[in-house]
């Protein structure tokens, strides 16, 4: 009778024996989870009819361009209001807040035009200088309804008729709207220089009326200013923003190749480098610090509350208390590291060992560097598929008209109404002052009323087609990895051509599988988004329960979703070597993992750990010499920095890019990682090192765990005894 030793259970619990012609992922393997593929099939085919109706019933149109009181685009080509790009309001006292602007709900007629008023007037004032100039005509019809040409037409005429407005006011234009050109002089809002205005009807008015008519405004304008000069920097640095990028892609790329000779000299490179940049950071803070601190009259001892939201950050780098703030994050962080060092030094060896392996098999598979192009591409199309399809339902349907009134307590106020025929209706007489007002675009068939509905679908199916996206790509790495530590003599046995071998195989035998586990997270992310719809509802509510609620909601499923992602993971590697279906993997995974949650927890978290630290130190290394060079402080080169405004704009971004360019590479090696350490896990399970059955992990990892392989002429000289 064979030993217990000699037949180990397999890495899903049940006895079974070990095929000695294993040499890799399985290749003789039939199609997993049919039924989800079809349905994935029958999905996407419903999505591409989706699209095809948007784009039928759709006009982005409606999306780009603003429209005017009768329902007709400002700026569209082809049209009287090609040259017309900008809307403006009537009277912008009726509108209440900018909410209401940006909506085209505001009660007054809006009309499109070529540019902005630059200067105060009123009709009356118009009237009254045109016997004597007829440009002051020329310059007022521009805000006027077309065709109307009759300046002498009397003011209460004009207004009924709303053929002009009875007043303009300097205005600048935003979101391709004429708001009031606000500017704050020694604390005091003015508009063109004045604090009082005519409103055209025999008042006169305060500027503070315009303000609250157009609440908000005066910020979204400063907003857009910083945006303005943040387009700028970006156009006058994109040139060295791309050359930190491709810095950052090279020395990623020699990273992870120099791992697999120098492993842990770079590690140890890697863990002292980071403390020292940290170290660095702390003192640099608390030299700014003191030196602000020490300043006499300075501006030390102003907070941060004293001075408020400014548009200029700089400001924030004159305050002793932002670099006390920096410093103690910086310590904090610091801290951490250190700590988690310290309980973790004893690993550190074995998680060495494996980032050896996992270079040497990127080394052998370089092509998987370059997986993740195709990923790209693909997470690309998907999201401009649905940003597109997203905006074709949005502007679907025929335009739909309300009736505006001024008075709050019109019983007509917000009900459809027909332009056209208004004028005859018998809502101007009960609601003086009214208007019937382009609202929004809609329609009463039942796609129209689904609209919402069919958005919801648009979402889901990708959510659907992005974790399916990521699925293929961890699946193809996994296959491609599994191939290289499941060959007994490396790179002898490895298979030509392992990563286009494994995508095959995960298109035309898995693809249902994928999409199994893709459409359990989608589901997932799916109620997330709705969760935070919800807590995004529920913020100004008084229900303090509904709120806990929805709080402790959101927390369960985001660990939720975490957990899937990483049992998704576990099971796309068992998927790629053994060809299972996914519940089935997804349990092999698990009960795997379960039996060595010690490994698990100690092996993979601490080489995701140190992939993280390689992440910060390239990114912080591009990160210091952008800021060098981005100030000025690189002797050599100081002629060739840009004029910027914002230096930390292109800084941001450099450092922003530089690190999700070295996550893409090192998402390739924590595959490979992961993969290989499942792979040993099942090594360690299924074999047993004879001669039968040998151990495939390489002899570093053997030396580590004191196992070892049995010679074949060894056994026979024992047998011959």
């Amino acid at each position: 009778m064979a030993r217990k030793t000699d037949i180990p259970p397999s890495y899903y619990g049940e006895p079974r024996k070990f095929d000695p012609g294993f040499r890799g992922p399985i290749h003789n393997r039939g199609c997993t989870d049919v039924v989800c593929c079809v349905v994935f099939v029958i999905f996407i085919l419903g999505y591409i009819a989706l699209g095809t109706v948007a784009w039928i019933h759709g006009d982005p149109r409606k999306v780009v361009y603003p429209t005017d009181s009768h329902g007709q685009f400002c700026g569209q080509q082809g049209t009287p209001n090609a040259n017309k790009a900008i809307l403006f309001y009537f009277n912008i006292l009726q509108c209440a807040n900018p909410a209401v602007l940006i909506n085209l709900q505001c009660p007054t007629t809006q009309l499109c035009v070529s540019k902005c008023p630059d200067r105060f007037a009123t009709y009356l004032d118009m009237q009254y200088n045109y016997r004597y100039n007829k440009s002051y005509w020329e310059y007022y019809r521009q805000f006027c309804k077309p065709g109307f040409d009759n300046p002498r037409k009397s003011v209460a005429q004009v207004l009924r008729d709303e053929d002009c407005p009875s007043m303009i006011v300097p205005s600048r234009p935003f979101l391709q709207r004429c708001f009031p050109d606000f500017i704050t002089r020694n604390g005091t809002l003015t508009v063109a220089n004045k604090t009082v205005f005519k409103d055209g009807l025999g008042k006169t008015r305060s500027v503070i009326d315009l303000r609250d008519a157009a609440n908000g405004i005066t910020s979204l304008l400063d907003a857009k200013e910083v945006g303005m000069k943040i387009f700028e920097d970006y156009a006058n640095s994109w040139y060295w923003i791309l050359i930190g990028l491709v810095i950052t892609m090279v020395v990623s790329l020699a990273f992870i190749l120099l791992l697999r000779f120098t492993a842990g000299v770079l590690l140890w490179l890697i863990i002292f480098g980071v403390i020292a940049v940290v170290g660095y950071g702390i003192w640099h803070c608390y030299w700014e610090f003191s030196t602000l601190r020490g300043k006499p009259h300075g501006d030390g001892d102003v907070t941060i509350s004293d001075i408020g939201f400014q548009t200029d950050f700089r400001v924030y780098l004159q305050l002793s208390q932002t670099w006390l703030i920096f410093m103690i994050c910086l310590s904090v962080i610091e801290a951490v590291i250190i700590i988690i060092l310290i309980f973790l030094r004893r690993r550190v060896r074995i998680a060495i060992a494996l980032l050896k392996e996992g270079s040497r098999a990127i080394g052998y598979i370089m092509s998987t560097l370059f997986y993740p192009i195709i990923t790209f591409v693909l997470l690309a199309i998907c999201i401009a598929y649905w940003a597109v399809t997203a905006v074709f339902l949005a502007s679907s349907g025929d335009a739909v008209y309300k009736v505006m009134s001024t008075p709050d307590k019109c019983v007509y106020a917000n009900l459809t109404c027909d332009p056209e025929t208004f004028s005859q209706t018998n809502v101007t007489k009960v609601c003086p002052g009214s208007q019937c007002t382009f609202a929004f675009y809609g329609g009463e068939s039942l796609y129209h009323r689904y609209i919402f509905v069919l958005q919801l679908c648009n979402l889901l199916v990708f959510l659907w087609l992005v974790n399916f996206t990521i699925a293929l790509g961890q699946c193809t790495l996994a296959g491609a990895f599994a191939s290289y530590y499941w060959a007994l003599r490396k790179p002898q046995d490895i298979p030509s051509c392992p990563l286009f071998s494994s995508f095959s195989r995960a298109v035309r035998y898995h693809t249902g599988s994928l999409a199994f586990g893709s459409l359990i997270l989608a589901v997932v992310q799916m109620f997330r988004i709705v969760l935070e719809y919800l807590d995004h509802k529920l913020k100004g509510a008084h229900n303090a329960f509904a709120r806990f609620l929805i709080c402790c909601l959101k927390c369960c499923f985001w660990c939720l979703e975490h957990f899937i992602k990483f049992m998704n993971r576990n099971a796309y590697i068992m998927i790629a070597i053994y060809g299972k279906n996914f519940c089935t993997s997804a349990k092999d995974a698990f009960f795997l993992l379960m039996r060595n949650v010690v490994r698990v927890a100690v092996l993979d978290k601490v080489t995701d750990f140190l992939l993280f630290l390689g992440k910060v130190l390239i990114s912080g290394s591009v990160g210091v010499l952008a800021f060098f060079f981005f100030t000025r402080k690189i002797p050599v080169i100081q002629e060739e920095v840009p004029s910027l405004n914002y230096y930390w704009v292109p800084l941001l971004t450099v450092i922003f890019g530089s690190y999700l360019i070295a996550h893409g590479f090192f998402n390739v090696y924590a595959m490979c990682v992961d993969t290989l350490f499942l792979c040993f896990l099942v090594d360690l399970e299924v074999n047993s090192g004879s001669a039968a059955r040998p151990f495939y992990m390489s002899s570093t990892l053997r030396q580590i765990l004191d196992k070892k392989n049995s010679k074949r002429r060894k056994d026979k000289r024992e047998r011959g005894r």
